[in-house]
């Protein structure tokens, strides 16, 4: 079997080495590590293969928490120790910045990171009726394949939720429609804890009944979702406190239905807006865009400074929900909210958003490349950039450096799903002041 010394980690987490010319990729192995590993893909210029016996361990390898780690694909990096997870992360956005993007933030930040477990607030759970046993399943699936792994618990949910997982295999069991409900979305509030159930078929009345319980029992609210997203509607109980969620720092509270995009976690949200305030520094009498805005996770920070905020999304229901939390927190009159699609943006569309001072953007993760093209001269001195993609950053910010004059003057990373190989970042850039 061949036997390898572990360059780096990819950006999926696996390790990295070279041999005659073609990249291994090993999954469960660590820079550092001297491996013994096995192929099972070859392909004209890599190969992927897993570990089978770690000869010469990393000082940074601790042993996974989570029982189903390694068939879960949930997680890949549950064998790295959390603070050596954040530094793999950092390295990987600097040579993503640096090969793909050919540039350099003048500062790097500090990583914003915090606990490691038990933060996904916001989750999509599978479903699955195993016929030959006559059972459920329901977990992530598994990380190499379309099944669901077997999961009695998960440790990066909170610990009331991983508690859920083996009552819920029970209640679905027992329902008329076990083999017509595929998928449960997971959203955690402030005050009440929602379950999303995708249902192909209506429940019947025992079902119903069945429900109502284990709602009750459990303190739960029940949502059904007969077709996509926008169908989704609250089951049991048909009355109570709405979800939400605060940011302290800012006095604002944003409300959200289970199925409308919100970070998964809401401890490293917080700290994220309050580092892009920080470099955004928005000022009573500025005019701001928020880019890709969605329900107003940034728009109201930013109102609450004072500032005039335009709010810009692709999404008419997101924009009204956004609407409706200015108006909840007072800022409605600090606030505009428009539909445009920014994917399709042009020098003219942009143009028509009138003066902007300073911008925010938090693009998904294709990036904000027709928006950054479009910038004029006279455009914001000042942009935040939330990315939930390197690759997609390293491109934009070579756009805004090369053609629209901005300085990268920092970047770092946030850590936003622990033991994950998800990264996120934030950088700062600005245009230098014209010269009279």
């Amino acid at each position: 079997m061949p036997t390898g010394v572990i360059a780096s980690l990819d950006h999926e987490g696996r390790g990295l080495i070279v041999v005659d010319g073609k990249t291994v990729f090993i999954d469960g192995a660590l820079p550092g590590e001297r491996v013994d590993y096995a192929v099972y893909r070859r392909k004209p210029t890599y190969e992927q293969a897993r570990t089978l016996r770690v000869l010469e361990p990393s000082s940074d390898r601790v042993p996974p928490r989570c029982p189903h780690f390694g068939v879960c694909g949930g997680c890949s990096m549950q064998h790295l120790d959390s603070a050596a997870q954040v530094a793999a992360k950092q390295r990987l956005f600097e040579d993503t910045l640096r090969h793909l993007g050919e540039i350099r933030a003048e500062q790097l930040y500090a990583p914003i990171h915090g606990p490691a477990w038990g933060y996904r607030y916001r989750a999509r759970l599978s479903v699955r009726f195993v016929a030959k046993k006559d059972a459920v399943l329901v977990g992530f699936r598994e990380r190499k394949g379309s099944y669901v792994a077997d999961m009695g618990q998960c440790e990066i949910l909170p610990p009331q939720l991983s508690a859920l997982l083996l009552p819920l295999r029970e209640l679905i069991g027992g329902l008329s429609i076990r083999d017509r409900l595929p998928q449960i979305e997971v959203a955690v509030g402030e005050r009440v804890t929602a379950l999303v159930l995708r249902v192909l078929e209506a429940p019947s009345a025992d079902d119903e009944i069945r429900l109502r319980d284990f709602a009750d029992r459990h303190a739960l609210v029940f949502y059904l979702q007969p077709q996509g997203p926008a169908t989704a509607y609250r089951f049991h109980p048909p009355e109570g406190p709405p979800l939400s969620y605060l940011l302290p720092d800012f006095g604002v509270e944003h409300f959200f239905s289970p199925t409308e995009f919100t970070q998964v976690n809401h401890a490293i949200n917080r700290v994220l807006v309050r580092r892009a305030m920080t470099l955004l520094e928005p000022r009573a009498g500025e005019r701001i865009g928020d880019m890709f805005c969605g329900l107003g996770n940034f728009t109201l920070a930013i109102a609450r400074s004072g500032a005039q905020v335009l709010g810009v999304e692709g999404s008419a229901e997101l924009v009204a929900r956004a609407a409706g939390n200015a108006a909840a927190n007072g800022l409605d009159g600090r606030v505009e909210y428009r539909v445009a699609n920014l994917f399709a943006a042009t020098t003219e569309s942009v143009a028509a958003f009138g003066r902007l001072d300073k911008m925010l953007i938090d693009p998904p993760r294709d990036g904000a490349l027709e928006l950054v093209k479009s910038l004029s001269a006279d455009g914001p001195r000042r942009i935040v950039y939330i990315s939930c993609s390197p690759p997609s950053l390293a491109r934009d910010a070579a756009i805004l450096v090369r053609q629209q004059g901005y300085r990268l003057r920092g970047a770092g990373v946030v850590n936003m799903f622990p033991n994950t190989s998800h990264v996120e970042s934030i950088a700062l850039f600005e245009r230098p002041p014209v010269s009279c």
